[in-house]
């Protein structure tokens, strides 16, 4: 059973929270008010993901999330938020954030994108995810231009991963930059390498090479 710590300022918004993923298999291990709590709840919880709200007072989301994520090492972040921003969601992107979902998702969305957090995929609002591939494709992501060929086939994770692998970097150096596991990044790997038709991590980097290129 998934262990989730639920982090919002909002008592009503927590409570529904909790009740909505209990329904789904998922044990609310904790709840948390604002981001140094969530940060001191996170190293004494461990949860398996933490459902950040951005907007708190003090220490607010994504202040805290890279602090979450090493209080926690393996845990998922995932932001919940009202903001939709691009400066936002590219910050808690880059913070290392496995999702970033908008409130006015169906709450039973929220629970589908959870459970899909769980098994190593990435969580994006419709609406997020086509702004953060525009974002990269066009390079002011600043992590780096990926055509459409390749963006369109991959997750926001995958993208990070492959971008990632770009730079020559290993498994373990991977884990550590983006604060998951190895095993995770074992995962988006041999799962960008089956979306792409490859077979190896050179012929990846071949494909991204080419369609630059092009």
């Amino acid at each position: 059973m998934p262990r989730v710590l639920i982090v919002d300022d909002h008592p009503l918004t927590r409570e529904a929270l909790a009740s909505l993923l209990g329904a789904h298999g998922f044990e609310v291990c904790g709840v948390a008010s604002d981001g140094q709590e969530a940060v001191a709840e996170a190293g004494r919880l461990k949860p398996d993901v933490v459902l950040l709200d951005l907007s708190m007072p003090g220490v607010d989301g994504l202040d805290a999330l890279p602090s979450v994520r090493s209080a926690a090492p393996g845990c998922e972040v995932v932001v919940l938020t009202a903001s939709g921003t691009e400066d936002n969601l590219l910050a808690a992107v880059r913070a290392g954030a496995a999702g970033y979902l908008l409130k006015t998702e169906p709450p039973e969305r929220i629970a589908e994108f959870l459970i899909g957090v769980v098994r190593g995929e990435a969580a994006l609002s419709g609406a997020v995810a086509r702004r953060l591939l525009d974002r990269v494709r066009s390079g002011s992501a600043h992590v780096g231009g990926v055509p459409d060929a390749i963006a369109d086939k991959l997750s926001a994770r995958e993208l990070e991963v492959l971008l990632l692998l770009d730079e020559h970097l290993g498994t373990d150096e991977i884990a550590k930059r983006l604060f998951i596991s190895e095993h995770t990044v074992r995962s988006h790997v041999k799962s960008l390498l089956r979306k792409l038709g490859v077979s190896s991590r050179r012929e990846a980097l071949e494909r991204l090479s080419l369609a630059r290129a092009a």
